[in-house]
């Protein structure tokens, strides 16, 4: 059972929700990023924007190591704190290859992958922001496991398309498969974030 709330602890929600807000604030960057390339968000403002999720993380941890009574165990706070954080550095990592690889054009695959990962955070930004009111499970959890696996399906297919065509170059290969497995680790990371959530429910229902 959940222990008493000690004083602070609805700020500790609020900051939770605003750790998913800034790791969307960076994945919908990269987003624009890829759809608008070689224009669109520079890196250093995806950078920035990945400085701030830094900080917001940040604040949450301190918090919840502060707090004399926290309304979940402790360290699956931190732990999830530390989930949240992968997803923006992920993005933040997939958006940088773009400029240090020279890519000239980005491609539909990357598209349909930064696409799932707006989906599955913007999934993950609203589950942290209703962690105060859930019980037991949350449908957006298995909703960003449905994500995550159509990404995998999408990253695989991509990465056999670039094997398939003998006319790309081998450097182009491997850039654009690092860029693909970059985007996936991100989505990967939500689900990762959302399945802690999950076990966080269940072990206080």
């Amino acid at each position: 059972m959940r222990v008493g709330l000690g004083r602070g602890s609805g700020e500790l929600y609020t900051q939770v929700s605003a750790a998913g807000e800034a790791a969307l604030a960076v994945v919908r960057a990269v987003d624009e990023r890829f759809r608008q390339w070689p224009s669109g968000p520079s890196q250093d403002e995806v950078k920035e924007l990945e400085h701030e999720a830094d900080r917001v993380v940040s604040e949450l941890i301190s918090m919840t190591n502060t707090l004399f009574v926290t309304p979940f165990d402790r360290d699956d706070l931190i732990t999830l704190a530390f989930a949240i954080d992968d997803v923006a550095d992920a993005a933040e990592n997939a958006a940088e290859l773009l400029g240090l690889y020279g890519v000239e054009t980005a491609t539909k695959q990357s598209f349909e992958l930064s696409a799932l990962l707006v989906e599955a955070t913007e999934e993950l930004a609203l589950l942290l922001s209703e962690l105060k009111t859930l019980r037991g499970s949350s449908e957006r959890i298995v909703k960003i496991k449905s994500l995550e696996d159509r990404g995998d399906d999408v990253a695989r297919a991509a990465r056999a398309s670039l094997f398939r065509d003998d006319r790309i170059d081998h450097v182009i290969v491997i850039r654009w498969k690092d860029i693909y497995e970059a985007l996936e680790d991100a989505i990967d990371s939500c689900d990762t974030a959302a399945h802690l959530v999950g076990n966080i429910l269940v072990k206080n229902a």
